[in-house]
């Protein structure tokens, strides 16, 4: 993949950008990127399906989460978005109702 440098980035746009990396936990990378991507129209579903929260707005939850508790959901939310649809289960599974 190639590299890319972005430059005359100001003071303030730097700072959010900081802020969302420490808040989510992600890297300075991962924060561009995430925002390149929904810029763009091109947000991946190897990120975040698209039926699922965004693990940074926890808006829509009640009660109030400690950082430990949010970095614990928002690692949790990413786990599973990067899964397969097959990994947690199969497709070729047959359930067994009678036991």
């Amino acid at each position: 993949m190639p590299d890319l440098v972005i430059r005359h980035i100001d003071n303030l746009m730097a700072e959010r950008i900081k802020s969302l990396a420490k808040e989510r936990q992600w890297s300075i990378n991962d924060v561009v990127l995430h925002a390149l991507r929904h810029g763009l129209g091109m947000a991946s579903a190897n990120l975040f399906a698209e039926t699922m929260l965004d693990p940074g707005d926890m808006t829509m939850l009640a009660g109030q989460w400690d950082a430990g508790e949010k970095a614990a959901f928002q690692e949790a939310v990413l786990a599973l978005a990067r899964t397969t649809p097959t990994q947690l289960a199969p497709a070729n599974r047959v359930l067994d109702d009678e036991n």
